[in-house]
Order: structure tokens, then C-alpha cells, then sequence
């Protein structure tokens, strides 16, 4: 988050928790005198319910503007728990409240005496606590949304609970007065105190729900459903083979998610970075915010024979290519060609060949070893390496244009030989050089696309064993395969 949003964030959180301490004030001073002078105990308990309100305000005030403060080295991980710790105190102070307010209730039904004057000032007083409720709890809500704050959520529930609570009390006060009115207010006298309890058990169901996400936050509990979202997102990204753990935990308004995540041996660090980016992605597309550590662990887990070559390769620091495979009784032939430095002797690139045969043989007995399945062809042992070693081109080696005559004989030949070959539809961009000695050959065969890819090589093969018989200065030749779109060539 840049630092023009978490000042935006900071400003906008404070503004709403500072209105709602100047609403808490006005709404328990109103009540307070309202209650006193009707007599009204659930008029009362709202006042008592509505300072408890303002001293959860307080503490959210305060819990907000300490909780945006960025880490420091004392506390690595921001000060977000300061939200949860104020929101834990809001539910000790609801409950201490309620207590009393239950007690003073079943006094009065208890009680043989009991006066209340449902003057025009206590419903009044109500509908104002009403309607300033409710706008508060809009307020206290949007932000907390935006914001992922529990501070400022509980403080919305606290004002959305009044609403319902302060309804309660005008029945409680109507049912008083209508006891008035036909001349048995004895009876509907204890109404206010019903009313008031009923006060007291809707602020206990609210406190229970808030205190129990609390202590969950302060324990680092996952937030419901988001492990599950997380792992599956993340076990949809290409090359994860599994999570192999996720943790997550929040702390106020900030996710923390730690993965280990296990994926193919034989990527590059550069491809295993870029798994990792793909995989902050996809956690942050349900947690936005979130704070992701990733650890990746290379995996061995349905790899193939060509992926356990490429990894022993690598392992030694060995440039391979052309890697090819078959298996017989004997078990599995491997044929691959090595590039060596062309500064070292015949004696020393040898011995690089072997020890990549050893490194093979290695990586294959293990592999064996640790699959019980023995008959799956990647865990046969090897019949047999065959290396070819090739010096490694190191410099930038200049090429020479063909003369137009023999350039335009070699497209005309290659164009011919094209149109002898089934599904091979055009050639383009034909380059064609003097290099080391030889012909440099390269240029783009248009091929039909519903082929499927073993058909495509095998054609591509034919093109350039065709090619070498009739042109016997042909080095090195690259044909690159493509699919034929009728467009491409205007036909």
C-alpha cells in the first residue's frame, strides 16, 4: 500500500471513529436525563448501553489511530492486534452491562412499587437515538468494509444493536402509557422492565458473536473459508504441483498468508520466481491486502523421463541437448548431445561425459528406489547413455550474404522440395548465410494445424533430411513450424 493510501486510510478510519464518540456523547447525556426524570428503566438501561457505546468508541478511536502505524522492529507484523484487544474490551464492558442491567430488571418486576412516566420527552428521546443510530451504523459499517477493520465493525454493531434495542423500549414505554390510558397501569407498568431485558439479552447475543471473533483474531485463527479459497486458487496455478501447507491469520485490517507450495524440479529460478508472482496473484484475489510469504520446494511428484534428465543436468551444470529416449527390455537408452567448452582436450570433455552418465544413473536408481510402482517406464533403470559431445559456440560468429544466383537456386530447390511433401503448405522468411564454413538454413514452414505435434516434427524432419541429401554444404538448418491459416498467404 503506498503511503498516500495509508494516510487516506488513517484519516478516513479516524474521522468516522471520532464522529462516533461525539454521537455516544450526545445520545447517553439525552437518555440519562430522559431516564432519570421518567423514571424509565429501560430508558435506563439504553443510557447505560449508550456510555458503554461511548467507551467503545474511545477505545476504538484510539485503537485506529495506533493500528494504522506502520511495523517497526519491535512489532514486525504492524500493530493490528491493537483493534482486536479494543474490540475484546467492548465485550467485557457489554457484559458487565447487561449484568447490571438484568439485575435491576428482575428488582423491579419483583418489586411491588414501581414507577415510570411515559412522558412525550421519552419517545421523543428514542426516535432521536433511532435515527442517529442509524446513521452512524451506515457510516461505522462502510468504513469497516473498506477497510477490514474489526475496531470500527464492532463499533457499527454497537450503534445497529441500539436500533433494535431502542424499538424495544418504545413498545416497552407504549405499553406503559396504554396501561395508563384504560387504567391498569400496575400491570403494564412492568413492560418497561420486560423491555429492558430484552434490551440486555439482544446486546448479550451481540457481544457473545463479537467477543468469540475477537478471541479467535487474538489466537490467529484463519478467517472462515479463506484457507480453503487460498489453497484451491493457488493449486490452479500452472507448474504448482501441491500447497504442501497454508497458514493464514489476520491481525486488524491486515491478512497474513504463508504458503509452501511444491513445484517442478526442473524449473529455472527465474521460472520458479515468476510461479511465485503468479501465485501473490492469485492470493490476492481473494485477499486483497494480503501479506504473502511464499516458500517454494522443488517436487519430483509425476515427473517424467525427460523432466529427470533435464534435472540432473542441471544439477551438474551440464548443457544438453537433443534429448531422445526409448525403452527396450533392458530398460531405458538415452541419447543426448553434451556441449563442452572447445578449449578442452578430448581427455576432460570425456570425463565430463561420464560423470553425466553417472548423474543419470544416479537420479534414475533414486527414482526407483522411492516409487513402488517399478514398472512405470520413468522409474526403469538405463540400459544405456550415449553422448555426443560438441564443442560450445562462444563467440559471435560473422555470416555472409550468398550471391543473388545461388541464394534464389537454394529458394527455388526448397520451395520444390516443400511441394512434395504432404500438408507442408508454404516456406517464409528464407534466411540463408555462408557461416563457419557452411550454409546457414532457417525459415518458417507453414504446416496444416490439425496435425498433431509428433506428426509436425516427423514432417519437419523429412523437410531437412531432404534438404542435407541435395545440398551437401548445409550446416546448420532451423525450421521453424507453424500453422497454416489460409489468410496468412492470401490463397
Amino acid at each position: 500500500m503506498s503511503e498516500a493510501a495509508m494516510e487516506q486510510q488513517a484519516r478516513e478510519k479516524g474521522l468516522a471513529a471520532a464522529t462516533s464518540v461525539g454521537a455516544a456523547i450526545f445520545l447517553t447525556t439525552m437518555k440519562l436525563v430522559v431516564g432519570i426524570s421518567t423514571g424509565s428503566l429501560g430508558i435506563l438501561a439504553e443510557a447505560a448501553h449508550s456510555a458503554l457505546d461511548l467507551g467503545a468508541a474511545l477505545i476504538t478511536f484510539f485503537a485506529v489511530r495506533v493500528s494504522d502505524r506502520p511495523a517497526d522492529q519491535e512489532h514486525p507484523y504492524g500493530h493490528g492486534k491493537v483493534e482486536n484487544l479494543s474490540a475484546l474490551a467492548e465485550t467485557i464492558l457489554l457484559f458487565v452491562t447487561c449484568g447490571w442491567i438484568i439485575y435491576e430488571a428482575f428488582n423491579r418486576l419483583l418489586s411491588a412499587s414501581v414507577e415510570v412516566d411515559p412522558s412525550i420527552w421519552a419517545f421523543v428521546t428514542m426516535g432521536i437515538s433511532i435515527v442517529v443510530d442509524f446513521s452512524r451504523s451506515r457510516v461505522l459499517a462502510r468504513a469497516a468494509q473498506k477497510y477490514h477493520s474489526q475496531a470500527l465493525e464492532a463499533d457499527a454493531l454497537h450503534f445497529s444493536t441500539d436500533i433494535w434495542s431502542s424499538s424495544v423500549v418504545i413498545i416497552g414505554l407504549a405499553l406503559v402509557w396504554f396501561g395508563d390510558f384504560i387504567g391498569m397501569k400496575s400491570v403494564f407498568v412492568r413492560a418497561d422492565a420486560i423491555s429492558a431485558l430484552v434490551v440486555a439479552f439482544i446486546v448479550i447475543y451481540v457481544s457473545w458473536r463479537l467477543g468469540r471473533r475477537t478471541v479467535d483474531a487474538l489466537l490467529d485463527s484463519a478467517p472462515t473459508g479463506m484457507l480453503d479459497q487460498i489453497t484451491s486458487a493457488v493449486e490452479n496455478v500452472e507448474h504448482v504441483r501441491s500447497v504442501q501447507r497454508a497458514r493464514v491469520r489476520g491481525s486488524g485490517n491486515q491478512v497474513f498468508v504463508d504458503l509452501r507450495i511444491a513445484v517442478p524440479r526442473h524449473l529455472s529460478f527465474e521460472e520458479s520466481h515468476a510461479v511465485t508472482h503468479q501465485v501473490q496473484a492469485a492470493v490476492r484475489s481473494i485477499a486483497p491486502s494480503a501479506d504473502v510469504v511464499i516458500n517454494t520446494i522443488p517436487s519430483s511428484e509425476d515427473e517424467g523421463i525427460l523432466e529427470k534428465i533435464q534435472v540432473a543436468a542441471e544439477r551438474g551444470h551440464f548443457d544438453v541437448h537433443n534429448i531422445t529416449t526409448h525403452l527396450t527390455k533392458q530398460g531405458i537408452w538415452i541419447d543426448l548431445d553434451l556441449e563442452v567448452p572447445p578449449d578442452v582436450s578430448f581427455e576432460q570433455a570425456h570425463a565430463m561425459a561420464t560423470d553425466l552418465e553417472l548423474q543419470l544413473r544416479t537420479e534414475f536408481v533414486k527414482a526407483k528406489s522411492e516409487n513402488s510402482n517399478a514398472t512405470a517406464p520413468d522409474v526403469h533403470q538405463i540400459a544405456d547413455v550415449n553422448v555426443h559431445i560438441e564443442p560450445r559456440a562462444q563467440e559471435l560468429v560473422t555470416g555472409a550474404e550468398l550471391p543473388t544466383a545461388d541464394r534464389a537456386r537454394f529458394v527455388e530447390r526448397i520451395d520444390a522440395i516443400r511441394a512434395e511433401i504432404p500438408h507442408a503448405r508454404a516456406c517464409e522468411d528464407i534466411d540463408i548465410q555462408k557461416l563457419n564454413g557452411g550454409i546457414y538454413l532457417a525459415f518458417h514452414l507453414l504446416i496444416d494445424s490439425d496435425l498433431s505435434i509428433a506428426d509436425v516434427h516427423s514432417l519437419a524432419e523429412e523437410m531437412e533430411n531432404r534438404l542435407r541429401r541435395e545440398f551437401s554444404t548445409l550446416g546448420r538448418v532451423v525450421i521453424h513450424a507453424e500453422p497454416f491459416r489460409k489468410n496468412k498467404i492470401g490463397s
